[in-house]
């Protein structure tokens, strides 16, 4: 399962360091792993009333994007009381903490922070009824509806968990609370603010996202493509607008509209290989203000997913073509062309590198059980931590999946064939007891894996 091959990526590692990794694989896997298993379940149960008390206060406070402060200085707090050296303020509103022990490899795990404007429904005792003011003004309901009070938790967990075996690894650690994930900007503006540059680069970057379809105390992987590219699109399509009852001295952008967006569903359909992924999908369409007034202008709004950067790129090229045709065909003049404006919300898509996914996969099987470390599909989500594995240093990354659902109603919903809440759903919540002690265990897990000290 495990290719040693990779470990010199970028000219790092040492003879003496490849060779203590592998001793430090047979024996995260040999007679003392027992040992180890031990002092972190006894380190995670010692640590758990603290850590759910840490999970139900960022739950209840969540933070829209960009404006992370409050728990970037709660996680700032956590991580300086057990020995890391915390950057906070970087890439806007989030931080970077690092630990060093000695020589070995640089390991970077990652945990964002932003909150969704959602309005929660779950009845929780700790539920979020806060509002915020979103970047238009607007003051709005916010909830962590995609997980990422998890994330924070388990992050924190682990940091405490590592801190106190550093007799059993050695390397350097790089935590980092990322901001802004759901817009697609946090890992952006880490790096371009000097990540790599103003830190160790890291020899593995790893990170968990709970899953609302796996049972809790299970974990999912994916080598290869795990999320896909995303890209949100505008489309303003023009007309000349007028009276209901005299279609003829007008141009209707409401039909052309509805022409363009029949007309880009055989962009899939027959321009893309059925062995290929892409989705496009218009999320919303506006236009007119009243029964019988042909308008001049009606908006439409896309996301688009894809797996490659090749499909990426031909699919915004046919959109593009499939749009002025259309406007050609109604007879629109050139100056009524529509305008297509592709947003900077792209989130590239996100590579798992294979080798490191199934030797993190056989280390968590180890320590978990065959049972509760799956294989799972990949999925047309986006997810910006691919960014980090897409510098000039490719680093190996690697994201997995981390099952929050009860059991019992995960059990429930397959015999009765009845939905769970999704990500993003008003009524989605992890089931905190199993979600963070496997999501604490398996992350320190990695690192011990990753970063294990020779013995």
């Amino acid at each position: 399962m495990l290719k040693f091959d990779g470990m010199k990526r970028g000219g790092k590692f040492s003879q003496k360091i490849a060779l203590g990794l592998l001793a430090g694989f047979i024996f995260g896997g040999g007679l003392q792993a027992g040992e180890t298993q031990n002092l972190v379940s006894e380190q995670v149960e010692a640590e758990y009333a603290s850590l759910e008390s840490l999970y139900k206060h960022f739950h209840a406070h969540p933070e829209l994007s960009l404006q992370e402060t409050e728990s970037a200085n709660r996680i700032a707090g956590e991580l300086h009381k057990v020995g890391y050296d915390v950057t906070e303020g970087f890439g806007g509103t989030g931080l970077v903490a690092l630990l060093k022990n000695g020589e070995g490899p640089t390991v970077l795990l990652r945990a964002d922070m932003d909150g969704l404007p959602v309005h929660e429904q779950t009845g929780l005792e700790y539920a979020s009824s806060v509002k915020r003011t979103d970047p238009a003004g607007k003051e709005v309901y916010a909830m962590h509806a995609c997980g990422h009070d998890m994330h924070m938790t388990t992050l924190v967990g682990a940091a405490r968990v590592l801190s106190t075996l550093r007799d059993h690894w050695q390397g350097t650690l790089i935590l980092i609370g990322q901001p802004a994930e759901e817009i697609g900007q946090g890992a952006k503006a880490m790096l371009k603010e000097g990540l790599f540059e103003k830190f160790p680069v890291p020899d593995y970057a790893f990170a968990f996202h709970v899953n609302a379809n796996l049972p809790a105390g299970k974990i999912g992987y994916v080598g290869g493509y795990a999320l896909a590219n995303v890209d949100a699109m505008d489309i303003y399509v023009k007309g000349a607008g007028g009276h209901g009852a005299y279609p003829h001295t007008t141009k209707d952008p409401i039909v052309l509209a509805g022409q363009i967006v029949t007309a880009l569903q055989t962009i899939v359909s027959r321009e893309t290989s059925p062995l290929d992924s892409v989705v496009v999908t218009v999320g919303s369409i506006h236009g007119g203000s009243k029964h019988n007034i042909i308008p001049d202008e009606v908006h439409l709004q896309l996301t688009i997913r894809s797996y490659s950067d090749e499909s990426r790129d031909r699919t915004i090229a046919s959109i593009r073509r499939i749009v002025e045709g259309q406007a050609i065909s109604a007879g629109m003049p050139k100056e009524l062309y529509p305008e297509v404006i592709l947003t900077d919300e792209y989130t590239p898509a996100l590579y798992n590198d294979p080798e490191l996914a199934e030797r993190l996969a056989g280390a968590l099987t180890n320590w978990l059980g065959n049972d509760n470390v799956v294989l799972v599909d990949p999925v047309m989500g986006g997810e910006d931590f691919g960014r980090y594995g897409r510098t000039e240093h490719k680093v190996p990354i690697s994201i997995f999946w981390l099952g929050a659902v009860d059991p019992e109603k995960w059990r429930l919903s397959k015999e009765q064939g009845t939905a769970l809440p999704s990500l993003h759903s008003s009524l989605f919540a992890p089931l905190p007891g199993p979600t963070i002690r496997t999501g604490v265990t398996s992350m320190a897990a990695v690192v011990l894996d990753l970063a294990a000290s020779p013995r």
